[in-house]
């Protein structure tokens, strides 16, 4: 069996993650942003918020232009100091569209209002990779995910928004959005789940792995939802499809982990977000959302689609 630091499936490039965005997960939670997570109050009064998928243009994000094709790194150039006091988010290519708080794969440059400088960029070949985000503010700082709201992959957007200090720098933010990470429905080609409750086994399918990312709800729980910036402790089972090897667990070691949400490889935290404590459920995941292609990383689970069995056992915003 192959053991891994902490027994978690921790994100291939925590080390390597650009800084600017990445940070926002934090800065995002520290906010107090709404999310959907345990400390939510199904009795308040509170006035509804308008939809992030309805952030309207205006003349600073106008000003701003952006040339250049869809999936190669555009040209930006606007006159600095840009001046603006909420966020503003123009769609310049119409791709697909995605739920509200849909987790999306990025390429995306980041700018410094005040100077015009560039000051990070992921994606198109560069230093840094595509980034996978959730457009939801419990996750990210909120221009951020305003600007991404409700694009799926094909779109291009910019936004421009006070920036996360107290001094409120503004910052330019344009991404292409490669593709929608949410899951879909898996139906077909379930694994078998034997064993117990506290030690399940899973039997994969002589079948060939899935290409896309699929989830089955195998028991619906019925406690807190998992918001998209919350920390949560689960059970799980990690098999690899491609060699039927059961690869980690925490079952056999005696106790669920506690990790945060963003901190783990994209296709599991996909699987989380939105379930409900209490619930068992079944995740499938391509290579990209998992430790990468073969030949992309020098993880031993590099190039394998891998299946994840989780007891979602508390969640805590």
């Amino acid at each position: 069996m192959i053991r891994y630091p902490e027994g978690l499936p921790l994100r291939r490039s925590a080390v390597a993650l650009p800084l600017a965005l990445a940070a926002t997960v934090a800065l995002a939670a520290c906010a107090g942003s709404p999310s959907t997570g345990s400390s939510a109050d199904p009795e308040s009064t509170t006035e509804p918020v308008a939809s992030i998928c309805d952030t309207p243009a205006g003349a600073a994000v106008e000003s701003i232009s952006v040339t250049g094709e869809f999936g190669v790194q555009p040209t930006v150039t606007f006159d600095a100091p840009i001046e603006v006091d909420e966020v503003q988010r123009l769609v310049l290519i119409e791709g697909d569209t995605a739920a509200e708080s849909a987790q999306v794969s990025i390429a995306y440059a980041i700018y410094d209002g005040l100077t015009g400088e560039q000051l990070e960029v992921g994606g198109w070949g560069t230093e840094f990779p595509e980034l996978a985000v959730r457009a939801d503010p419990a996750a990210i700082f909120d221009g951020f995910a305003r600007t991404l709201a409700c694009l799926g992959a094909g779109s291009r957007a910019v936004g421009v928004f006070p920036g996360t200090s107290d001094a409120g720098e503004p910052t330019v933010f344009v991404a292409d959005v490669l593709a929608d990470l949410s899951p879909v429905e898996w139906t077909t080609d379930l694994p078998e789940i034997g064993g117990t409750a506290d030690a399940p086994t899973v039997t994969l399918p002589a079948t060939a792995p899935k290409a896309d990312l699929e989830l089955a709800v195998l028991e619906a729980g019925d406690g807190p939802v998992v918001g998209a910036a919350d920390e949560v402790t689960v059970h799980y089972l990690g098999t690899a499809w491609e060699t039927g090897e059961l690869f980690d667990q925490s079952y056999s070691r005696g106790a669920p982990s506690t990790f945060s949400v963003q901190g783990v490889v994209e296709g599991f935290s996909a699987a989380l977000i939105g379930q409900r404590v209490g619930s068992r459920v079944i995740v499938t995941m391509p290579p990209a959302l998992g430790y990468g292609e073969a030949g992309t990383s020098d993880h031993a689970l590099a190039g394998l689609t891998l299946v994840f069995l989780i007891d979602i056992v508390d969640t805590q915003g």
